[in-house]
């Protein structure tokens, strides 16, 4: 059996919001026609409602106390609502922040890029490779292809020896699965075929 100190505890505890979304949590709230569930703006607008019915009874006792509990809600539901607001613009203003170093890096990007292009000493040069035998022929700035060199006088054109065209392979064929357990063993000649 729980002692009536904790229960006590647990009850004054159950209605304090503890930091999350105050404004979607859904409170059991204890008031003098009994409990009210729901989100905070429910519960106020529950509390309005049985205010203004107290009012039409003439019972302007439980008018102000309906009042004063729709009132607490109501501050809990607007103080919620400004820490939302505060965490938003802290955010957008982070955002911004983001934005305007990427826009500054950007633009600097651009500047160096720009002189780069503009300044052509600055700009990285082309490794200069010497190949000997070519230093000798006139340079006309094209690239050698192969049908430039069919072309070419057979003076300029260095003698190739042309090598003998290969001839596929050809493959021994597979021995059927069944022949090649009764077949015998030979030094590696290809299986006789039977005739």
């Amino acid at each position: 059996m729980r002692s009536s100190k904790s229960r006590s505890r647990a009850k004054n505890n159950r209605n304090r919001p503890s930091g999350g979304n105050v404004v979607n949590r859904v409170f059991d709230s204890s008031g003098p026609e009994g409990k009210v569930r729901g989100t905070p703006q429910q519960i106020i607008d529950k509390y309005n409602q049985l205010a203004r019915d107290a009012q039409l009874s003439n019972d302007r006792v439980a008018a102000e106390n309906f009042q004063q509990h729709a009132e607490h809600y109501l501050r809990m539901l607007s103080e919620a609502q400004r820490e939302i607001e505060a965490r938003r613009e802290e955010q957008e203003r982070q955002n911004r922040e983001r934005q305007a170093e990427r826009d500054r890096e950007r633009a600097e990007r651009q500047e160096r890029e720009a002189a780069r292009q503009a300044d052509p000493a600055e700009a990285p040069q082309p490794d200069v490779m010497d190949f000997g035998a070519e230093a000798a022929t006139p340079e006309t700035g094209l690239v050698e292809t192969p049908e430039s060199k069919d072309e070419a006088p057979a003076a300029e054109a260095p003698e190739k020896k042309e090598k003998p065209a290969r001839r596929p392979r050809t493959r021994k064929p597979k021995p059927a699965p069944a022949a090649a357990e009764d077949a015998p063993k030979t030094d590696g000649d290809a299986p006789e075929a039977a005739e």
